[in-house]
């Protein structure tokens, strides 16, 4: 597992090529909205970051035996904020897709955080977000990934 989390990070902090230089204002404008909620996640801002899931919500978590819904994200993230205090995040996109209202965002994430005990734990893998323009923000309206692990 630590040689996976470290090759991914090395990955992660090596510079990212000319694609993000050549997003168009909407793939921009998608990203920030990615950046956005994974920021308000990070504050524990359950509200905010639920106001970026549609209500109609549909994704898979790895690792997990069944896709979850909007529901079942607000109990994961309550649980969260009552055993973990969040480090730090970091983030590199890696593809973005825009076709009319959907957008197909694929990135890497890594974050620290520290739970109930007090020991520290990191994780590292990659998300795949799928996003419907709604109203001035580009909401999840289905995802997929997670950490990587070792086989």
């Amino acid at each position: 597992m630590r040689t996976a989390i470290a090759s991914l990070a090395l990955v992660l902090f090596l510079p990212f090529g000319a694609t993000a230089q050549t997003w168009s204002a909407e793939q921009q404008e998608v990203w920030q909205n990615v950046e956005t909620y994974w920021d308000l996640s990070f504050k524990e801002d359950l509200e905010g970051w639920l106001g970026y899931f549609h209500d109609d919500f549909l994704g898979w978590v790895s690792g997990q035996s069944f896709p979850t819904n909007k529901a079942d994200r607000r109990a994961g993230m309550m649980r969260s904020i009552e055993t973990n205090d969040n480090v730090l995040y970091t983030l590199k996109p890696i593809g973005i897709k825009v076709h009319g209202d959907v957008a197909i965002v694929h990135y890497f994430f890594s974050y620290t955080d520290v739970d109930a005990k007090g020991e520290e734990q990191s994780a590292a893998g990659h998300w795949t977000d799928i996003l419907m323009k709604q109203g001035n923000r580009w909401v999840m309206i289905g995802d997929a990934g997670g950490s990587v692990s070792e086989n």
